[in-house]
């Protein structure tokens, strides 16, 4: 049954587990070590609290005593403190090396949607709406800002999440390895328009990308 609901969950377009990317695939990995690992501490409470039971009729209540003081510093102290530091361990080790950014582009977020500058872009900066055009197979590096409230920029196929938020500028670097469509949503609640604050990762052939910013708006702030 578990086998099942993982797999729809690696169908979804949002999907976290169903990774693209380096990036991607490294929050996949923490996320099994989580769940898996989450899952055997429960199967492990779920005996020693049986065990718990049987012998709580039996034994002196002084022995008893005494056990449960070791128990509470070694079960609520140093059991919790060993999972989160191996965890930590864990998440460090298996990362990928970080990528240096070759392409650029400037995201700002607004309620509810998205703004997208590429001050690279030839013949001067250019602009579009809800979508990011990125070279495929490129690291990409995208400045967050936030023109009004906290907003969470995610596109889970690509990589872990990264607030814009405002009077600040955040930094994220994606590679989207094969050319292609990548979903992307706000990640963090925005208000009423949030549930349809979505973005598009447009991923093409290096070499076709710069025709096709040269036809994207040059006007700035384009709205929906």
């Amino acid at each position: 049954m578990l086998t099942g609901a993982l797999a729809g969950c690696r169908d979804a377009p949002l999907s976290a587990i169903d990774a693209a990317s380096a990036g991607a695939r490294h929050v996949a990995d923490v996320w099994y070590a989580m769940a898996w690992g989450s899952a055997g501490i429960l199967l492990l409470m779920l005996a020693l609290t049986a065990v718990a039971v049987r012998r709580s009729k039996d034994g002196d209540a002084g022995v008893s005593a005494r056990r449960g003081h070791w128990l509470l510093i070694a079960g609520g102290v140093l059991f919790p403190v060993s999972v989160m530091a191996a965890l930590l361990v864990y998440a460090y080790a298996k990362a990928p090396p970080k990528d240096e950014a070759a392409y650029h582009v400037q995201v700002t977020a607004h309620q509810w949607w998205w703004e997208v500058r590429y001050p690279d872009a030839p013949g001067g900066v250019r602009y579009s709406l809800n979508e990011l055009h990125v070279p495929a197979g490129v690291a990409v590096g995208i400045e967050l800002r936030s023109a009004d409230v906290i907003h969470g920029f995610w596109v889970p196929k690509l990589g872990g999440k990264m607030d814009a938020i405002p009077g600040r500028t955040n930094r994220i670097v994606y590679v989207a390895p094969e050319p292609g469509v990548y979903l992307g949503t706000c990640a963090e609640y925005c208000g009423t328009g949030h549930a349809v604050m979505q973005l598009r990762v447009i991923a093409h052939p290096p070499d076709a990308l710069e025709g096709l910013l040269s036809r994207l708006p040059t006007t700035e702030g384009v709205r929906p």
